[in-house]
């Protein structure tokens, strides 16, 4: 299908980027470009290998101190002087008593001993989260957020070096998580990615999917964010129903959308137009047949991010109809902005995103690739470890799960943080100061994708900057 495409086009695009991010590494001669632009394409292409790689933003701002929560008896007591605990490790404030978290305290692999001997426990909701850690399919990396050098405490107060911009916005944030920029941005990590790897997929189209509306992280250079529904692809109003009442208006409409024009606007309207309704066929048609055992229907009320992550399994189940070897996908939860009511609020959060999380999971288990998809979650920022009464408030660095078959599970990744609101890792009222640059997890996931170590930064443009590429939680 041409009109999705562009095959050829695109490998030409994906070869001349390659050619010069190789010339710009300092590599000479048109020889070694040309040779570079085909082994990194080839790694791609080769075979009928797939890949799936899902974000889960979680809007607001995530309390990581309420999601991962200190266990061991000591760090757990300073944890709970500063968010209001009750005498004797019992509830008050932010605090949940310590015998609440028994049946999630987490063992990691290894014998892995944290900063201060810390031992922590899931949230209590997240039953499904404990034991995909402990068969080793989920990681939590440990706090992780935007920078754009490494940073101390030191340089941030004395602005020594150069910081993210906009630190603690909701808009400016969410973009900076998902696009190494403030509000504004045109382009994501997701997207970029996608850049590189449209070019192996016969529907270039299909490459970067959102079912969470529109969002930076999967826009490119060239790849484009293709936004479904929890039910499919979307029908343009009008054409699938009776425009009317009225098929002849329907027929007419989807003529006039679709028409060529001699006029610059109006053709590439109907250029647009027209792919829109080509692909809504082809997807639709696709999955159509797909019918998966995995429930995502949870036992009381609805789920949403359930329900997305239900048809992004659905899509990722119509691969081969649908042309792809490599995907990006986002879905989105919101209401993590929990200044206020946040016991309550985070705890009914933390269900759905276990349920969630699971249920995904289980749907590659049930398609046979759960090595081939990995889903992370990620967020604004994380909050403040001191309570605000009823409350958390905006922070920066944060801890996040990556869960799949691929997964070095089991253990943790990054630096645990001292349990303290004066340490040099954090920059005021427990605001953690990232000592893992988001770039480094985009790096790490997008080696993993099949991006070349030159490619890198193309996708994470601070990457240069750090002294690794790879953290590691990937197989």
């Amino acid at each position: 299908m041409v009109y999705i495409s562009k095959m050829e086009e695109l490998s030409r695009r994906a070869f001349l980027r390659r050619s010069k991010q190789v010339a710009v590494a300092g590599t000479a001669g048109s020889f070694a470009m040309g040779l570079a632009g085909i082994g990194e394409a080839a790694a791609f292409s080769a075979g009928n290998d797939y890949k799936a790689l899902v974000c889960v933003f979680l809007y607001g701002g995530n309390d990581h101190n309420s999601t991962l929560i200190p266990y061991d008896s000591v760090n757990y007591n300073l944890y709970s002087a500063i968010r209001g605990g009750g005498p004797g490790q019992t509830a008050g404030g932010l605090t949940l008593a310590r015998s609440a978290l028994a049946d999630t305290a987490l063992t990691p692999s290894g014998g892995q001993t944290l900063t201060n001997n810390l031992q922590y426990a899931l949230a209590p909701r997240l039953t499904r989260m404990k034991a995909l850690f402990d068969t080793g399919k989920m990681a939590p990396l440990l706090n992780v957020g935007p920078l754009v050098v490494p940073l101390t405490l030191a340089q941030y107060q004395n602005n020594a070096n150069p910081r993210p911009a906009k630190l603690f916005s909701h808009n400016d944030q969410q973009s900076t998580w998902q696009s190494s920029k403030p509000e504004g941005s045109s382009d994501g990590w997701g997207g970029r990615m996608g850049d590189l790897a449209m070019s192996s997929n016969s529907n270039a189209l299909f490459t970067c999917i959102s079912a969470a509306g529109n969002a930076v992280f999967l826009a490119g250079k060239d790849a484009l964010v293709y936004q479904v529904s929890t039910k499919g692809a979307p029908a343009i109003a009008g054409i699938k129903a009776p425009l009317f009442d009225s098929a002849a208006g329907s027929a007419a409409l989807r003529s006039l959308m679709s028409q060529s024009s001699n006029n610059m606007y109006e053709a590439e309207y109907n250029r647009v137009a027209k792919r829109s309704i080509d692909a809504e066929s082809v997807v639709n048609a696709a999955l159509q047949p797909i019918s998966l055992n995995t429930s995502f229907r949870p036992a009381v009320g609805t789920n949403p991010l359930a329900d997305q992550l239900q048809i992004v399994a659905r899509l990722i189940a119509a691969r081969q109809p649908l042309g792809v070897k490599r995907q990006v996908f986002m879905v989105s939860l919101g209401g993590f902005d929990t200044h206020d009511n946040q016991t309550e609020t985070h705890a009914s959060l933390m269900d759905r995103l276990d349920f969630a999380l699971d249920a995904f999971y289980k749907a590659t288990v049930e398609m046979g690739i759960a090595d081939k998809v990995t889903t992370f979650t990620a967020s604004d920022f994380g909050r403040t470890l001191q309570y605000n009464g009823d409350g958390s408030d905006h922070g920066w660095g944060s801890h996040h799960f990556v869960i799949g078959g691929a997964v070095n599970g089991g253990r943790y990744f990054g630096v645990a943080p001292q349990i303290s609101v004066t340490s040099p890792d954090q920059v005021g009222r427990g605001r953690l100061l990232p000592t893992v640059a988001v770039d480094q997890f985009a790096s790490t996931f997008a080696t993993w994708f099949g991006v070349s170590p030159s490619e890198l930064p193309s996708v994470a443009p601070n990457i240069g900057r750090f002294s690794t590429n790879n953290l590691g939680f990937m197989k």
